[in-house]
C-alpha cells in the first residue's frame, strides 16, 4: 500500500508541474530558469561561484526588458555536494511547484540522476560544471557548456608527452569523473608508446590519500597525472611533496580552494581547464567580470562565467522558439539549438555545439608560479 501511495503522489505532484508549465506557456510572468547545485556541504564553493554568475546575468538581462520583455527568474535549488537523491527531489520540486522547463545542472551523479526527469518532462538541461564524459547523451535535451574530463585529460597528456615523460602514474577519483579520463587517456598514451606505471583510485571527499601516494611513489613514474577535482587536488599535490616526489604533476583543474590546501606545494603544478581571462579584444568579456568584481568583491571563476554564459544561451533559445510563438521546453529549445547552434560566448567570439551536446571552446594550459595560476598558452585538443 505504501508503494502504490507513493505512486500516486509522484503522478499527482508530476502532473502539477505539468498543468504549472502549460500556464506559465500561455501567459509567462516570468521565465523561470531552474539551478540545481552544491549549495551546501564540502564542496559549496563551487554552488557558490556557479550561483552567483546565474544570479549577475539574470539580473543584466532583465535589467534589459527580460526576454521578449518576460523577465527571467532564478529558482536554485541544492543537491548537497553531489547527492543523487537530494538532485531528485529538487528536480521535482522545481517541476511542480514551479512548472520550471529549464534546467541548469552541476555534477556528475545529480545530472545522471536527474535525466530520466527531464526526457519525462521535457526539460532542457544545460550542464556548466560536469566533467564525466558519461554525460554526453544522458538526457535527449542535455547540452554542455563545459569542457569534459576526457578531453581536458587529453590536454594533459600532451603537456605530459612535451615535459618528456614515458612513464606516468595516475591519481584518479574513483567516481564517473575520473573513470570517463582514466578509460579514453590511458589507452591513448600505451597506444602512442608510453607506459603506465600505476593508476590509484580514491573516493570524492577522501581526507588522507598516505596509502595511495605511497604506491604512486614506489611506480617511479616520469610524471604524475591527477584525475581529480576539488579540493582532492590539493590534498594530493600537498601530500607528493612531502613524500619527497620531485616528478612534474600534471591535472585538470586547480581551483583557490586547492591553492589554500595545498600552500607553496602547488608551485610547479601544471593543469588543463576552460579559461576564462577578461580582454579588450571583448567587451563583453570585460563587462562581466567588471560586474562580478563590483557585485561579489572577487575576480570570476570560470565556473561563474560558464553559468552565465548559459543563462545568456538559455535566454537567446528562448527568445527563438517564442519569437516563432511556441512555449520554451527541452523540444522546441534543443530544435532551436539544433537548428543554429552557435552563440556568443563570453570567452570571446562564439562557440558552437557539437552534434554529441558539448560546446567547443578554448582550453588553456596553466602553471603554478610564484603562488599564481599562470597561462601559459592555449592547446588544441584536435
Amino acid at each position: 500500500m505504501k508503494k502504490r501511495w507513493s505512486v500516486v503522489a509522484t503522478s499527482f505532484i508530476l502532473g502539477l508541474g505539468l498543468i504549472a508549465s502549460e500556464s506559465q506557456a500561455q501567459s509567462p510572468k516570468t521565465y523561470k530558469i531552474g539551478a540545481i547545485l552544491a549549495m551546501s556541504g564540502g564542496a559549496s564553493w563551487y554552488g557558490t561561484v556557479m550561483s552567483q554568475g546565474i544570479q549577475q546575468a539574470v539580473a543584466e538581462i532583465n535589467a534589459k526588458g527580460g526576454v521578449n520583455g518576460v523577465p527571467l527568474e532564478a529558482v536554485i535549488e541544492d543537491h548537497k555536494s553531489g547527492n543523487a537523491q537530494e538532485a531528485v527531489s529538487a528536480m521535482n520540486r522545481l517541476m511542480s511547484i514551479h512548472g520550471v522547463k529549464m534546467v541548469m545542472t552541476s555534477f556528475t551523479a545529480p545530472t545522471q540522476a536527474i535525466a530520466p526527469l527531464a526526457d519525462q518532462n521535457k526539460v532542457f538541461l544545460i550542464n556548466g560544471g560536469g566533467v564525466s564524459n558519461s554525460l554526453v547523451g544522458v538526457s535527449k535535451y542535455i547540452v554542455h557548456n563545459r569542457s569534459l574530463a576526457a578531453d581536458l585529460g587529453r590536454g594533459a597528456a600532451l603537456q605530459a608527452k612535451a615535459l618528456g615523460a614515458k612513464k606516468i602514474a595516475a591519481i584518479q577519483w574513483k567516481n564517473d569523473a575520473g573513470d570517463s579520463i582514466v578509460k579514453v587517456v590511458h589507452p591513448a598514451w600505451e597506444k602512442s608508446g608510453g607506459s603506465v606505471a600505476a593508476v590509484e583510485a580514491v573516493p570524492q571527499g577522501i581526507t588522507n590519500m598516505d596509502t595511495q601516494i605511497a604506491k604512486i611513489k614506489a611506480s617511479n613514474p616520469d610524471a604524475i597525472m591527477l584525475w581529480m577535482f576539488n579540493p582532492e587536488v590539493g590534498l594530493a599535490l600537498k601530500r607528493i611533496r612531502e613524500f619527497g616526489m620531485k616528478q612534474p604533476v600534471i591535472g585538470v583543474e586547480y581551483t583557490g580552494n586547492d591553492a589554500k590546501v595545498a600552500g607553496t606545494h602547488g608551485e610547479g603544478y601544471y593543469f588543463l581547464n576552460d579559461y576564462f581571462q577578461a580582454t579588450a579584444d571583448y567587451p563583453w568579456s570585460m563587462s562581466f567580470a567588471k560586474g562580478y568584481e563590483d557585485r561579489y568583491k572577487a575576480k570570476p571563476e570560470f565556473y561563474a562565467a560558464n553559468y552565465y554564459e548559459g543563462v545568456y544561451v538559455l535566454a537567446e533559445l528562448i527568445k527563438r522558439v517564442s519569437t516563432k510563438g511556441a512555449a520554451p521546453d527541452g523540444e522546441t529549445m534543443k530544435a532551436a539549438l539544433q537548428a543554429n547552434p552557435k552563440f556568443d560566448s563570453v570567452y570571446g567570439g562564439q562557440m558552437s555545439f557539437q552534434e554529441n551536446g558539448v560546446a567547443s571552446k578554448k582550453v588553456g594550459l596553466f602553471q603554478v608560479k610564484g603562488g599564481q595560476n599562470q597561462f601559459i598558452k592555449y592547446i588544441d585538443l584536435n
